[in-house]
């Protein structure tokens, strides 16, 4: 379906005149969908297959032995995979998580992915998203028969849009009565789409019309500077950029330079990868290479050939996959950058004095500030928070160094690189941060005063010091606290320096305290594994004075915490497994739930998200994350309301799920006061004291995992193990199924019941099911309230009518959206 200029512009027009609202601050345009692959699954009841062959218990030639079988007679010189050099060990469960790559004529296809668990030579999990078929000619193919991803995302969100607009034109007639009510005439859902349309849609056409007007007839297939330019015109949210590129495209053409680059697919596969200088509203060079995609096309899948780039922007970065062919279709894009939605507008109230907090205080309103020591984990942080080999220092050139280690007395270390920026812009390596001198002592004054408007913005950045402070402690400690739930350094976590334990260095977090790009936000940039993760927090003008989001830890947390769930998912080195729909959402939902677990206390009590910063009581969620219904009744198919299309919406409905399962594992194992385990002894080795306990069901020669005695403490723990073997781009299903064979990894099931009812109550049992899911989040959803047999007794309600299928068969992700809403 083909979307005409003149009808994207009508949408934007109906908006203007159909809806009042607008938002306190601008809203950062962001892109996002791609193919659906029904063929997609993640199986955690694998087949055996036969080991004759394989005579070693090595799990990464079990891994490569079962996708053989697996793929049986596909394989071919043409049509090969390789073993991604993300894959690891974890050495706290066993399970090696070993990723591979199908590459068919030499080129990877960037959305055929296998991830294999193996435990004890054996494959317990596995997911799949690999192309079945026969491998192409190396010639360009035919393009499908049906519309493309971009297309049918278009088609299908204006057709909503039409649906939501005549629904608005028949309460028109009673917006009088509503307005006497004291009520605004208002559709969220309406303005979403609408934003979601222009920023996905307004360009459309345009390659189409650049065809037509002779740019593009002649170019070069291998050249990939025209595919790149038609992108950019699309994902730039700047007129004047886009006016620039139409009426000088050639020429900006030939001014983009380009050199070229060996990467390492795999264990045996290198490719080149084309580096593309002076690309418009790029501030890195963008990295280009030849891939395949998979495209529906009817009941069956086709391989097309498209160029993958990697797009940093300021506000953006990119993921894209463009066509070969001309016109240079979009066929998927993932933005690596992740928002705290915008707010609704608060009432204004007059604000307390706040002062900064420490770990487990999430704001302001909830304790005192405290002068809290370097509280750093030697098995997570071996240096310290402050100190960074040179050879890993990005200022060591600059500095007096002592021995091999840079010493830094600023908010400047291994982990986190804090600052302000005030001018927002990418630059950061000399922004001004605190000094605590030769004792490294950070302490400031915080006395905020309710000023004019004009001043409030100058009054924030009267204490930039306590806010950059709280930033490096918060960020810090959200290090060394996942560290020892497993995101660790093969697992791809964020540090400059690794020291000789695997994976990836020269990452650390980049955290912009009172970012200047923007209000009422944050966001975090997930690149992956060796390429520095950015966290931007900012100022949020919800009251007077103004409140500062890095005082916060709900909002920080959050934000970081985007950072493990893509760097668990798929593999450290795949930043584009949580791009879109469910496991989009998921993305935004694991972060509200871990940020609402490490605030929880032994009292149970519902929590909010982004109160205080918003200035809102009931925060900006569309409810508190609470066990009661009446407070939040969001259940699987909540997904299906339209307001809920998004992934920070669908997010809530994950982060509620998530909650519930956890308090009935805190009601059977009890709840412990700090989530943070014990320090290891002078010999290296973990206590157990009372923190953890060892399940007897392992038999001695193998490796034993700690497993946490709390309820609280063992779903954080679940939750990761479960991130580590979910396939990429999961769906609900597909987490659900990886936390509760995490338990049976760690426990040997001892808590399969406890789970399965938790995820049942808010309807996703084992009956669950979706049909006709759209890019955005629609479809029609069942809630599932049944639960294995095995775990039904006398108090289990009666199981639902649907049969019990297969874990892995009721549904398959599909790509959603990615827009600011209502949430962080």
């Amino acid at each position: 379906m083909r979307l005409s200029s003149t009808t994207s512009l009508a949408l934007v027009g109906l908006a203007g005149s159909a809806l009042a609202h607008v938002g306190p601050t601008s809203r950062r345009k962001t892109m996002g969908f791609g193919p659906v692959h029904p063929h997609a699954k993640f199986h955690t009841s694998p087949a055996s297959f036969a080991k004759a062959s394989v005579f070693t218990s090595d799990p990464y030639d079990i891994a490569r032995s079962f996708v053989t079988e697996l793929l049986q007679d596909q394989l071919s010189e043409d049509n090969e995979f390789a073993l991604r050099k993300d894959s690891y060990t974890d050495s706290a469960t066993g399970v090696t998580h070993v990723y591979f790559r199908q590459m068919v004529n030499g080129l990877e296809v960037a959305d055929g992915d296998i991830s294999v668990n193996v435990k004890g030579g054996t494959v317990i999990s596995y997911g799949d998203s690999f192309y079945r078929g026969y491998a192409p000619g190396v010639t360009l193919m035919d393009e499908p028969t049906t519309p493309g991803p971009h297309a049918e995302f278009c088609g299908l969100l204006q057709g909503q849009l039409v649906e939501r607009l005549t629904l608005l034109r028949e309460h028109a007639a009673v917006a009088n009565q509503v307005t006497m009510s004291g009520a605004q005439l208002t559709d969220e859902p309406y303005e979403r789409m609408q934003r979601l349309f222009r920023w996905n849609c307004d360009h459309l056409r345009t390659p189409h019309e650049l065809v037509e007007r002779g740019f593009g007839k002649t170019s070069d297939i291998f050249d990939p500077r025209g595919a790149l330019l038609q992108f950019m015109i699309a994902a730039t949210p700047d007129d004047a950029v886009v006016a620039d590129i139409l009426n000088n495209h050639d020429e900006i053409i030939a001014g983009m330079t380009s050199w070229f680059e060996p990467q390492l697919v795999g264990d045996n596969n290198a490719v080149l990868v084309e580096m593309i200088n002076n690309v418009p509203d790029t501030v890195s060079p963008v990295k280009a290479k030849a891939v395949y995609i998979q495209l529906p096309d009817g009941d069956k899948t086709m391989l097309i050939q498209a160029w993958r780039f990697e797009v940093e922007m300021q506000d953006n970065w990119y993921e894209a996959i463009i066509s070969h062919q001309v016109p240079h279709r979009i066929l998927s894009v993932v933005d690596w950058a992740s928002d705290a939605p915008i707010p609704s507008e608060p009432e204004q109230r007059q604000p307390a004095r706040y002062h900064v907090f420490p770990f487990g205080v999430n704001d302001p309103s909830e304790g005192g500030r405290t002068l809290a020591k370097e509280n750093f984990d030697p098995l997570a942080s071996p240096l310290g928070w402050h100190v960074i080999p040179v050879s890993n220092d990005p200022l060591s050139s600059n500095l007096k160094k002592k021995g091999q280690y840079s010493n830094y007395t600023t908010t400047f270390g291994n982990n986190v690189f804090a600052h302000e920026n005030w001018e927002g812009q990418n630059g950061w390596l000399h922004n001004y941060r605190p000094d605590g001198g030769d004792d490294l002592i950070f302490n400031y004054p915080y006395d905020p005063k309710i000023t004019d408007k004009s001043d409030s913005l100058d009054e924030a950045k009267k204490y930039i010091n306590v806010t950059i402070t709280q930033l490096f402690y918060t960020s810090n400690l959200v290090h060394d606290l996942y560290y020892r739930y497993g995101f660790d350094e093969v697992a791809g976590n964020f540090q400059q320096h690794n020291f000789g334990r695997g994976g990836e260095e020269g990452d650390a977090v980049i955290a912009n305290a009172q970012d200047g790009s923007g209000f009422n936000n944050a966001n975090f940039m997930t690149p992956p594994d060796g390429q520095n993760g950015r966290c931007r927090m900012y100022l949020w003008n919800t009251a007077n004075p103004y409140r500062d989001g890095d005082l916060e830890a709900g909002i920080v947390i959050h934000e970081l915490s985007h950072g493990l769930s893509i760097r668990l998912t798929g593999g450290p080195a795949n930043s584009g497994c949580l791009g879109w729909g469910e496991s989009g959402g998921m993305g935004e939902g694991w972060g509200d739930f871990l940020a609402t677990v490490i605030r929880s206390k032994a009292l149970y009590s519902d929590y909010p998200m982004g109160a205080w910063a918003a200035n809102q009581a009931g925060g900006i969620r569309n409810y508190p994350y609470s066990l009661n219904e009446s407070v939040n009744p969001s259940t699987y198919k909540t997904l299906d309301k339209p307001q809920y299309w998004g992934v920070h919406a669908i997010g809530e409905v994950w982060a509620e799920i998530l909650w519930v399962v956890a308090q009935r594992l805190i009601t059977k194992h009890g709840f412990t006061e700090s989530l943070f385990p014990p320090l290891p002894l002078e010999d290296g080795t973990i206590p157990l004291g009372d923190f953890y306990r060892v399940p007897e069901f392992i038999a001695t020669d193998v490796p034993k995992p700690l497993v946490p005695k709390h309820g609280n403490s063992l779903i954080v723990q679940l939750v990761l193990n479960g991130m580590k073997l979910q396939q990429c781009r999961p769906s609900f299903f597909d987490a659900r199924d990886a936390i509760i064979q995490a338990d049976q990894v760690l426990t040997g099931g001892e808590n399969f019941c406890d789970l399965w009812l938790g995820f049942a109550e808010k309807g996703l049992g084992i009956d669950a099911a979706v049909q006709g899911r759209t890019p955005w989040g629609g479809g029609v959803r069942t809630d599932g309230f049944n639960v294995p047999a095995v775990c039904r007794s006398e108090d289990t309600p009666e199981p639902s009518p649907y049969p019990e299928p297969e874990p892995e068969e009721p549904g398959d992700d599909e790509p959603e959206d990615d827009w600011p809403w209502l949430h962080i």
